[in-house]
């Protein structure tokens, strides 16, 4: 609304101090006079402003100086310069110092509401995308990406390493749903570049036929259609990083010119014969076995060396379910503020059930398991019955009732005695741990089960 934002009218003249102000607040905005420069800085310190008008000519410091001194302070404050001695020098002048725009005296109103408006919608929209980029980085940084496991502490150590380096080309491997993306998005941000320009390509969701020239670019007329030049990702990524998604779909033809753009750092728009500088990190990522690709025939193995400078393999969540209960927290703690829902946690049984699943779709799944349980909860703790994972199903057929429970051992953990306390924690859970409907759940006495 106009009635929060805050304009300071700046002018040696009283009357024309009065006249701006009272255009202002007819607007709806709130507007406050200042007599010279230095009460402006005075003001500015006082209380934050949205927007500065002042005067060019001053007899203490003229618009000019005001504004040099106003950005070295508050670098994003919109400042309109406004004189009745206007000139396009004086005008370029202005422009060249920082203003972010120019009015001449006698004043129009409606041009200056039109400027003003125009301005301020253009500050809102900045900070709206200099917090969606600040949120993003927080998202993504290596800060954020949660794990007690081991080996996920190897591959994370790694990651952090090779940031460092920001030209050395980087391959991922994982299956579908482990964070191949997420961890990408962390190298990216941990070498210093803004998530802006971080591209990324899915190499198996575009077609064969368009995927070059997304890659690429295209000048005007390289082909049906083209009827303007278009840049590519590659110009996106400049200084930053390209991030080839699902590296082991790409079309044969195309791992030939990105095995050029790897070794001579140079590519060209389709149609075009001028290299272009690759001035760009690439990072590739697969959940496919790119050496049986190569022994296939379908991928090239001297692109598979150049690709496989430095390997990140991530573990699937079932080789690291020791993350799961801390991640589960972390998620839940993102659809409390998407959903404003109450959502207590997860019950005992629940997260054992968790901790048990396999997790085929990895942290992905997890997260969807999570948004549809706190969809269907109303408050209360999370039950397995909200998660809809199909751990444990009871199958009405023509045979009766059947009971499927589905227990995961690491090798070295399976035994008797693991089944056996497992299987009674799942039945304690299933009865709210009360021991005698434990028993009778797994058709026994209270006694043998205790």
């Amino acid at each position: 609304m106009n009635s929060e934002l805050r304009i300071l009218v700046v002018d040696d003249k009283p009357s024309f101090r009065f006249l701006v102000t009272a255009f202002l607040a007819d607007a709806g905005y709130q507007a406050a006079g200042a007599g010279s420069a230095d009460e402006a800085l005075q003001e500015l310190a006082r209380m934050p402003y949205d927007l500065v008008i002042s005067d060019l000519v001053m007899p203490d410091a003229d618009g000019i100086e005001l504004l040099q001194r106003v950005h070295r302070q508050w670098p994003e404050l919109p400042f309109i310069l406004i004189t009745a001695h206007g000139s396009v020098e004086s005008a370029v002048t202005a422009m060249k110092e920082g203003a972010d725009d120019y009015l001449l005296k006698p004043l129009n109103r409606d041009e200056l509401l039109v400027v003003v408006g125009r301005l301020l919608e253009n500050t809102r929209i900045r900070a709206g995308h200099a917090r969606m980029l600040e949120a993003q980085k927080e998202r993504f940084s290596f800060q954020n990406i949660r794990s007690g496991s081991p080996a996920m502490g190897i591959v994370l150590k790694s990651a952090q390493q090779v940031a460092a380096s920001p030209r050395t080309t980087v391959a991922i491997y994982g299956e579908s749903g482990v964070g191949k993306e997420v961890l990408a998005r962390a190298i990216h941000l941990a070498s210093g570049h803004d998530l802006t320009t971080f591209v990324p390509v899915n190499c198996a969701a575009i077609p064969e036929t368009l995927l070059e020239s997304e890659l690429f670019g295209h000048v005007k007329g390289a082909f049906t259609g083209a009827d303007r030049e278009r840049e590519g990702k590659c110009a996106r990524a400049r200084t930053g990083t390209l991030f080839l998604d699902e590296i082991g779909d790409m079309p044969l033809a195309l791992q030939t010119k990105l095995l050029r753009l790897l070794e001579e750092r140079v590519y060209e728009k389709v149609g075009a014969d001028t290299p272009l500088a690759a001035d760009f990190r690439v990072i590739i990522a697969t959940h496919r076995n790119l050496e049986e690709r190569c022994r296939d025939g379908a991928f090239r193995l001297d692109l598979f060396h150049r690709l496989n400078i430095f390997p990140l393999a991530l573990p699937p969540l079932r080789e690291r379910r020791e993350d799961i209960p801390q991640l589960s927290e972390h998620f839940l703690g993102i659809l409390r503020s998407e959903q404003g829902k109450r959502l207590p946690g997860l019950s005992r049984a629940a997260s054992n059930d968790l901790c048990a699943y396999d997790w085929p779709g990895n942290i992905r799944e997890l997260r969807n398991r999570l948004e549809y349980a706190a969809i269907v909860t109303n408050g209360e703790l999370i039950q397995p019955e909200h998660l809809n994972l199909g751990l444990v199903s009871h199958d009405k057929t023509a045979a009766g009732n059947h009971i499927v429970v589905h227990f995961d051992f690491a090798a070295d953990e399976f035994s008797l005695d693991a089944v056996h306390g497992r299987l009674t924690a799942w039945a304690m859970d299933r009865s709210n741990q009360n021991k005698s409907a434990a028993a009778r759940l797994l058709k026994t006495t209270r006694k043998i089960f205790y």
